[in-house]
């Protein structure tokens, strides 16, 4: 009797461990990407462009991607919105250095919510967007020394000898889909993004580009994640590189870095 219960024992433990390793090759790769990526990204999970079944997104700040996937989150991929959080994560041997790609450039603007009268000329310095921003409006921006489009907004802002005046007007978000939801939203006359974020959304319009070299080029690479380099995961990052999704992020404001 004790024989047969020891059988059904093994038997058990044998079924769900052959139960656990199919759920998990069933489970689809996971992306931490950028907060700017998450229209494009979205698209082409729904089109199905990076394969079947969808991988699952993670949308946050590059800096709060980072630190979680150096803190052993389940990611397969990492896209960061910049190049100093993906060199963070391969310092903490994160990622698989051997994968890293530079994927996407973009560029950095100023908006608007689309019915806004404002102009602004950034060739005047702050005066020209303290008058736009009026008496109590405030300038949106990502979190200016972790998140990348805050750190480049920093950068094009004191380069242009703004930063200055601006700082004390500034309502600073965590990512900067927040950023550009304030002035979706109207709480905010004027937001600094990415081209990308302003393309999709049909609510702001582009006041001024920030000249490209008042700021690090805008890049975004791609690595996987180290205990991760799969078969699985090495189709997606291949997927992310194809026709179809270099066609999608076109559509959606990026430059297409990677070959």
């Amino acid at each position: 009797m004790r024989g047969i219960q020891r059988l059904a024992a093994c038997v058990m433990v044998a079924a769900a461990g052959v139960l656990a390793s199919t759920l998990a090759a069933a489970a689809p790769p996971t992306i931490f990407a950028a907060a700017s990526l998450e229209p494009a990204l979205d698209q082409m999970a729904h089109d199905g462009a990076l394969g079947s079944p969808a991988p699952r997104l993670v949308y946050a700040a590059s800096s709060a991607l980072a630190r979680q996937i150096e803190n052993g989150a389940p990611a397969d991929l990492f896209i960061s919105a910049d190049e100093r959080w993906m060199d963070d994560a391969a310092r903490h041997g994160a990622i698989v250095a051997s994968t890293r790609t530079d994927l996407l450039g973009n560029a950095l603007v100023l908006i608007a919510p689309s019915d806004s009268m404002a102009r602004v000329e950034l060739a005047q310095g702050s005066a020209s967007l303290l008058e736009a921003l009026g008496r109590d409006g405030r300038l949106a921006i990502a979190l200016p020394d972790s998140v990348p489009a805050g750190i480049y907004a920093k950068q094009s802002l004191t380069k242009l000898g703004m930063w200055n005046a601006l700082q004390p007007r500034m309502a600073m978000t965590r990512d900067v889909r927040a950023a550009l939801n304030l002035v979706v939203l109207g709480e905010g006359p004027l937001g600094i993004v990415y081209r990308s974020d302003a393309v999709s959304e049909p609510r702001v319009k582009v006041l001024a580009t920030f000249p490209a070299l008042s700021h690090k080029p805008i890049v975004y690479p791609v690595a996987i994640v180290k205990g991760h380099d799969g078969a699985a995961t090495r189709a997606l990052l291949a997927a992310l590189k194809a026709g179809q999704a270099r066609g999608v992020f076109r559509r959606w404001g990026f430059d297409v870095l990677a070959h």
